[in-house]
């Protein structure tokens, strides 16, 4: 037991999915909370609400660009699943292709062989 979820799961699956999605992106924002507050706290001259308002902002931005880096993952994740199934059809054809020649050679070799 893996603890992952199968391939072909169904519904359960998905929601395994998405309450792990979730779980890490509630990681990533406690991460940005948590580096915001670090680096407002090196900034000692800021007033509470600066720095409140710095944090807010640093938080936002670091959420924007993981939003974007995930963005651009699962992008890259669908392009490769197309590669990916477009290589392995080609890859079946062959396959299907190449039993289909030898079956033919095989019966021709056996045809030849009665007739002789």
């Amino acid at each position: 037991m893996s603890g992952l979820p199968q391939q072909g799961a169904g519904v359960s699956g998905d929601l395994g999915n998405e309450v792990e999605g979730y779980l890490l992106w509630q990681a990533r924002v406690a991460e940005a909370e948590q580096r915001a507050r670090e680096f407002a706290g090196s900034l000692d001259w800021l007033t509470t609400a600066q720095r409140e308002e710095v944090e807010r902002r640093y938080v936002a931005d670091s959420l924007l660009r993981a939003r974007a880096d995930l963005e651009r993952i699962a992008a890259r994740c669908v392009s490769l699943r197309g590669e990916y199934e477009q290589r392995y059809a080609e890859l079946r054809r062959r396959c299907v292709g190449v039993a289909l020649a030898v079956c033919a050679g095989l019966t021709a070799l056996a045809a030849l062989l009665l007739v002789l």
